[in-house]
């Protein structure tokens, strides 16, 4: 069976887990306490008596790597028959969009579904459907389309649906991904001491009843697919674990999910805890055990592959490692961790996941969210294949394995030669394309012939045109809302001898023509305040930052904003019941820093409008965010 996987020292480097004694347990208290008699111990490797043996990575880097690739193995939902193979759950969709600011649009959430499909991810978490009537048209409208896209491979990705554990949640996420080839429902409830008595104020026999009663009634829709997952399991009692992890399995559970929702665990921690659920948990081997790990101490992603070789065989993930505070275990992070060392450390296990989709990803989530990824990110930030130090920079020229693990192409990101295409002014539509290919963007004609344009301009101003006005090119012109309202003129008055003046004309959606004049504190005040002449739709501005994307006084300028509607969107929050309001990011580019700012603005209110018309009713405000 799938969770029977091998135990060896290779792949598991935890202890044989004990029934009444396990090594790590976090009591009902938010305190962590350990057993005197038995403190916990990081996990040791039988030493390699031949020392002439190199550390091998499987990379394009590596000229032989150590095997063929793996075909991906048919899907069942409660078995894997392939014992090292590892799937993949994003829930980029759902946690993902609970970080703050990171409101997605049901175009952009089915833009992103697409680029997960193309990955290649085995489960698409694509949202809360229960939360909201537009959460409930999304993941329906990515079931109906992305679940039934199969590949000339066989592949289709699952589309899960998440929901609390009542009927109501779990009948809504039905109604919402049964439309897929592979509709899945994850349904949850917490489990530690502190939730039970704080938060659900509910016994353990209560809490074991609707965990079992709501696994059955999701298998009694028609659903054959469903996940469980004990909320907090990182803090809750392990005989209470182990019994109602037995208790949804035999109420139909194809997978168990164990989440450390608050970040809590060490590596070694969490992989104990895997390994003592495996051991411990009646019928396990009749289902595939997940991990589900949060951020808040930095280690999410070592937990997670802790959880990998302690026998777990579903990793949940977000791109850019976005979410709920400090975020989730990154999925550029996680995978390229098991393609890299899967074969020769961690006993064979290997995804299938296409990893040069990794960049067109990271960016598209990047710039749909508003979350910008830190330079120094793994994987996918800018400085990670960059060297500055000397030492490092003639390593790399003489031969680029001595200072990276991968190449930038396993992850879809092509290398400039030095010899390369400069382009300017003179450059066409297709040096263009080729160029972004290289950065890892795959663009219709009708996208390029935007960027083209734009680019053109640009290029008139500047006597060379950078990958990173590109870039911000690409963000400006392909990665915006849908458009209520877009920019056709602005011109702008200001200096020390008077008021700030602004005058702007927007065309509408259809096309028709508005202007306005206003007078601020400065140009991009008085810009600001001649667009609300014009939407008419009181907003609170809560970010606004500029960056200029390369050196030199003719750098284009990216301008990002946050705002959030007066009349503002709410929703409760699962787990504190604090009432949070709903805020949208925009983002624009240009030459012209006011140009920039106001393309900004105007993103932001295109992006709360396209919400508003969709869902107006108050039935939409009521949205639950979750953590699990």
């Amino acid at each position: 069976m799938a969770s029977s996987m091998l135990t060896s020292p290779k792949i598991s480097p935890f202890p044989s887990p004990s029934l009444k004694n396990p090594s790590f347990y976090i009591p009902s208290s938010s305190s962590l306490r350990f057993s005197a008699s038995k403190a916990p111990t990081f996990p040791s490797f039988a030493s390699n008596s031949k020392s002439s043996q190199s550390l091998s990575i499987s990379s394009s880097l590596n000229p032989n790597p150590p095997s063929a690739p793996h075909r991906r193995p048919p899907y069942i939902p409660n078995r894997i028959p392939d014992p090292n193979y590892v799937r993949i759950f994003d829930t980029t969709l759902r946690d993902g969009e609970q970080s703050p600011g990171a409101t997605l649009t049901s175009k952009e959430k089915l833009d992103i579904a697409r680029q997960l499909a193309k990955l290649g991810v085995d489960i698409i978490e694509a949202g809360f459907p229960a939360a909201s009537k537009d959460d409930f048209e999304a993941v329906k409208t990515i079931a109906k389309e992305v679940g039934n896209a199969v590949d000339e491979n066989g592949y289709v990705p699952v589309i899960c649906g998440l929901s609390r554990c009542n009927e109501k949640d779990i009948k809504t996420a039905w109604e919402a991904v049964k439309y897929a080839k592979r509709p899945r429902i994850h349904t949850f409830i917490a489990t530690s001491g502190i939730h039970l008595e704080y938060k659900l104020r509910k016994s353990k026999e209560e809490v074991l009843d609707i965990a079992r009663s709501m696994v059955r009634f999701a298998r009694s829709l028609g659903c054959d697919d469903v996940e469980f997952s004990p909320e907090d399991a990182g803090r809750s009692d392990r005989e209470f674990l182990y019994e109602i992890l037995g208790e949804v399995i035999k109420a139909g559970a194809t997978t168990l999910n164990i989440p450390d929702t608050v970040g809590i665990t060490m590596p070694t921690e969490f992989g104990q805890l895997i390994a003592d659920i495996k051991a411990n948990t009646p019928g396990i081997e009749n289902v595939i055990i997940s991990t589900h790990c949060q951020n808040d101490l930095g280690l999410s992603t070592a937990n997670t592959i802790a959880g990998a070789c302690a026998g777990a065989r579903q990793l949940e993930v977000t791109v850019n490692g976005i979410g709920e505070r400090a975020g989730n275990a990154s999925l550029e992070e996680v995978v390229m961790a098991l393609k890299c060392r899967g074969e020769l450390v961690l006993g064979g296990l290997y995804t299938g996941i296409n990893t040069r989709h990794i960049v067109m990803a990271s960016k598209m989530v990047e710039e749909y969210t508003g979350l910008h990824v830190q330079p120094h990110k793994a994987i996918v930030g800018a400085n990670a294949f960059a060297h500055e130090s000397g030492i490092h920079q003639d390593g790399v020229l003489k031969n680029k394995g001595t200072y990276e693990i991968m190449s930038p192409e396993d992850i879809g990101l092509e290398r400039s030669h030095a010899a390369g295409v400069v382009l300017g002014k003179l450059s066409g539509r297709h040096a263009l394309r080729d160029r972004l290919k290289e950065l890892g963007y795959e663009l219709d004609d009708e996208q390029l012939g935007n960027i083209f344009w734009s680019f053109k301009a640009v290029a008139e101003q500047k006597k060379r045109v950078t990958d990173a006005d590109l870039i911000a090119l690409v963000s400006d012109e392909v990665f915006q809302p849908e458009f209520f309202w877009k920019l056709v003129d602005l011109q702008v008055t200001c200096g020390t001898l008077g008021l700030s003046t602004a005058t702007v004309k927007l065309n509408d959606a259809d096309g028709r023509e508005h202007v306005a004049c206003s007078v601020g504190t400065g140009p991009v005040d008085s810009a600001y305040k001649a667009v609300d002449l014009i939407i008419k739709e009181p907003v609170t501005l809560l970010e606004y930052s500029m960056n200029a994307v390369t050196e030199g006084i003719d750098a284009i300028a990216s301008t990002r904003v946050l705002i959030r509607a007066e009349k503002s969107h709410t929703s409760t929050h699962a787990s504190t019941g604090e009432l949070v309001h709903r805020t949208f990011s925009g983002t624009g580019a240009g030459m012209d820093i006011v140009v920039s700012s106001v393309k900004a603005y105007i993103g932001a209110l295109n992006k709360m409008l396209g919400f508003k018309e969709q869902y107006p009713t108050k039935a939409s405000t009521e949205r639950s965010p979750v953590s699990t």
